[in-house]
């Protein structure tokens, strides 16, 4: 299953490997460049058929339980001041995105959307202090029943160039659903309670929509 974000790219992709064998056979080439031809092809088409994957997860729904909203590997577990929607000093647990990870993002709680925001901005790598507040990012807070809020950031990287967020102010979050997509590789910050709970350890592999990042004390 792939997400709906990659069918464009992936027709593209279909259409010139496919006009690039056609044209290479109508050359007549010595056979040792159709087959590298081929076997190029055949690469390039599924790095972008496993990028944009979009496997099913069935989400363990809890009341208590953060969920990390894409697959990576933790790199940040810190205290930070939060300036956009906060401003105050929150947990902020960061994931990291490589190119060969799934790039969906999911409702890491459910509850009700608060906040929706994009903000356009530069390419740094997405592993740079100042990725998360100069990089090219949206910002989603959902407000909890349990009258706590959860914020979630998707920051582009430097390969990443569009970020896709589906969250809607006033709309319902359903915990694991799809929420956006980040196309080639990027990061995600969650910013949660102080007092939260945090369940996982830095470079700590994580699977959206199934591993519970921290737990509302």
């Amino acid at each position: 299953m792939f997400h709906k974000e990659g069918s464009k790219i992936i027709l593209i992709s279909v259409l010139i490997t496919g006009a690039l064998n056609l044209g290479v056979s109508y050359f007549n080439p010595p056979h040792w460049i159709t087959v590298a031809v081929g076997i190029l092809s055949i690469v390039f088409l599924i790095l972008i058929l496993q990028f944009f994957r979009n496997p099913k997860r069935s989400t363990p729904l809890s009341e208590t339980n953060i969920i990390s909203p894409v697959d990576g590997k933790v790199v940040v577990i810190e205290k930070v001041q939060e300036n956009e929607y906060f401003k105050e000093e929150r947990l902020m647990i960061s994931v990291f995105m490589s190119p060969i990870n799934v790039h969906v993002t999911r409702y890491p709680i459910g509850g009700s959307i608060a906040y929706s925001k994009y903000h356009p901005g530069k390419y740094l790598v997405a592993w740079h202090p100042k990725a998360s507040e100069e990089n090219e990012r949206t910002t989603v807070v959902i407000n909890h029943k349990n009258q706590l809020q959860v914020m979630y950031r998707q920051i582009a990287g430097a390969l990443a160039k569009r970020i896709v967020n589906y969250a809607k102010e006033g709309e319902q979050a359903i915990q694991g659903d799809d929420s956006g997509f980040i196309k080639f590789g990027s990061r995600v910050d969650v910013y949660l309670p102080i007092d939260t709970e945090v369940k996982v350890s830095l470079n700590q592999k994580v699977k959206g929509g199934i591993t519970t990042l921290a737990q509302f004390s």
